[in-house]
């Protein structure tokens, strides 16, 4: 589900009202309907009060003109204000106050801070509040009376209902320009918004609803501009096909894991265990020698290969040529390694020598920090990365700070300048693509940050890679599974408790969501 920006939704409504012919007034009719048809599936007690609908001068206040209307319609008892000129609406939205007028619903403008304090005593008695000030429309940080109105709102104590987005957010960027409007949802209409879907802008929005008003998916599609995507569990159970009847393990990829040390087993299995859960036909874990034996013990399921180590029991650039001697349609390399002269050098190596896709993680990426020129993908042979914000730091010489405030931007940047797949792990996990596509992903919770789950992840991720064949995709499918497992394993355990090897457990479930849906949902509980 693509994620527009201000002028791509402009763009947009553009071509919806020239090229396909759906008039503006059509779409904010559907609109504001749309508005309260979320209304009353989620708030109906308090549709049994008055609502307040307080609406700006553009096309986001006609919005806020049709839910008042269709709400009147109804049998809601509806009160409407206009903070601004009335004299300054125009257009669809013009027309839409007149008709409230006609319908004996006069509008009460509040233009300046004597007007608002007038009349917010009424606005606070109301038992819904509808937010269509702005929308798309803001371009600059609220002042003056918007402050005062965003700030007697928020405290009020009534749910609020914003239309697009909420008053006060930008739709190009996340980050609060200054006070906005506390929504307890947002119907945001015919694509998300990148402050709806990620923070710290998705504090503020409550529950997002995404409101179809007749704009076409080939035209959101075709706008011009970066393309940022919502993952979907649509889009992820597409990617999933049905296997034959008569498959076989060479069917589903050949996933070696290098991995683990003298004292980091755990990494190793995760890590092998997570790729084994993700439907890979056949899984080899390449460990330390003296590793081999605790890794080798820890499951039946996959194999296990010993490799030269250094006395501190981790791998070393000799270990190289037997790694490159699999039989692998993948390699993921870096869970529990260690970082170590050895493992640098054979990291450094495998970027070199290698023709099969890699997965890095984890260690793999420590010893490659301030060497980003060995760090890069090949037209022949993409290389998969998957940070968490510490590792980027240290990958890109950013600050954690800085990533955490720039997620998107930074797994961009890395991803283009380098020709990497990057997926920048934590709450709503960036994959970054090389030709600039990035997607967000929803699914995970606060009790996947525990130590093990990223190695899940890195076996999650190169499984399907060895069955997709396509990095791109089997990175949007992998961190929305290990997300969605994560989710399940919640449900089970809490957060607190939730540990990394519970999302092995989960991801077999999480996958059933989407290949059987009616079923899965009453057998995992």
């Amino acid at each position: 589900m693509r994620v527009l920006t201000a002028a791509q939704m402009r763009e947009a409504d553009q071509a919806t009202i020239e090229d396909v012919g759906i008039p503006e007034i059509v779409l904010m009719e559907n609109a504001g309907r749309q508005v309260v048809s979320a209304m009353e599936a989620t708030f109906a007690s308090a549709l049994e009060g008055r609502v307040a609908v307080l609406s700006g001068t553009g096309n986001n206040g006609g919005d806020g003109f049709v839910v008042a209307r269709t709400l009147l319609q109804r049998g809601v008892d509806v009160a409407v204000f206009v903070v601004g000129s009335i004299a300054a609406v125009r257009g669809a939205a013009r027309q839409n106050l007149e008709l409230l007028g006609r319908l004996g619903v006069n509008a009460v403008e509040i233009d300046d801070e004597q007007a608002w304090d007038l009349h917010f005593s009424e606005i606070s008695k109301c038992s819904l509040i509808v937010d269509g000030l702005f929308g798309t429309g803001l371009s600059r940080p609220l002042s003056g009376m918007l402050e005062t109105v965003v700030a007697d709102v928020n405290t009020a104590g009534i749910p609020i209902v914003a239309i697009d987005l909420p008053s006060g957010l930008h739709a190009d960027t996340p980050h609060l320009p200054g006070a906005c409007i506390d929504a307890s949802m947002t119907v945001t209409l015919a694509a998300p918004k990148l402050p709806l879907v990620l923070p710290p802008g998705e504090m503020h929005a409550g529950e997002v609803v995404v409101a179809d008003i007749g704009i076409p998916s080939p035209v959101i599609a075709q706008v011009d501009g970066a393309v940022v995507e919502l993952l979907t569990q649509e889009e992820a159970r597409a990617l999933v096909d049905p296997r034959a009847p008569d498959s076989h393990k060479g069917d589903f990829g050949r996933v070696l894991v290098v991995a683990g040390s003298r004292g980091m087993t755990g990494a190793a299995y995760l890590a092998a265990m997570g790729a084994l859960r993700s439907g890979a036909g056949r899984v080899t874990v390449a460990t330390a020698a003296s590793a081999q034996p605790v890794v080798a013990s820890m499951a039946p399921e996959y194999m296990t290969l010993a490799l030269p180590e250094s006395v501190e029991g981790q791998i070393t650039g000799e270990a190289l040529d037997a790694v490159l001697a699999a039989p692998a349609d993948v390699i993921a390399c870096g869970p529990g390694l260690g970082r170590g002269p050895g493992a640098a050098a054979f990291v450094r190596g495998l970027l070199e020598r290698s023709t099969v896709p890699l997965v890095l993680d984890a260690d793999a990426l420590a010893v490659l920090a301030g060497d980003l020129e060995a760090l890069a993908g090949r037209d022949d042979r993409p290389v998969v990365v998957t940070p968490h914000p510490g590792e980027m730091a240290r990958l890109t010489g950013l600050g954690v700070d800085e990533v955490q405030v720039n997620r998107l931007q930074v797994a961009l940047q890395l991803a283009e300048s380098k020709q990497l797949y990057v997926v920048l792990k934590g709450y709503r996990t960036i994959v970054a693509a090389p030709d600039g596509r990035a997607a967000i992903n929803p699914t995970g919770n606060a009790g996947m940050a525990t130590g093990g789950t990223g190695d899940v992840l890195t076996g999650v991720i190169a499984a399907w890679l060895a069955q997709l064949l396509d990095a791109e995709r089997a990175c949007r499918l992998g961190v929305f599974l290990h997300g969605a497992a994560g989710d399940l394993a919640e449900a089970k355990t809490g957060q607190s408790a939730l540990i990394a090897s519970d999302l092995l457990h989960a991801l077999g479930p999480a996958l059933r969501q989407l290949t059987t849906p009616e079923r899965a949902q009453g057998s995992d509980r």
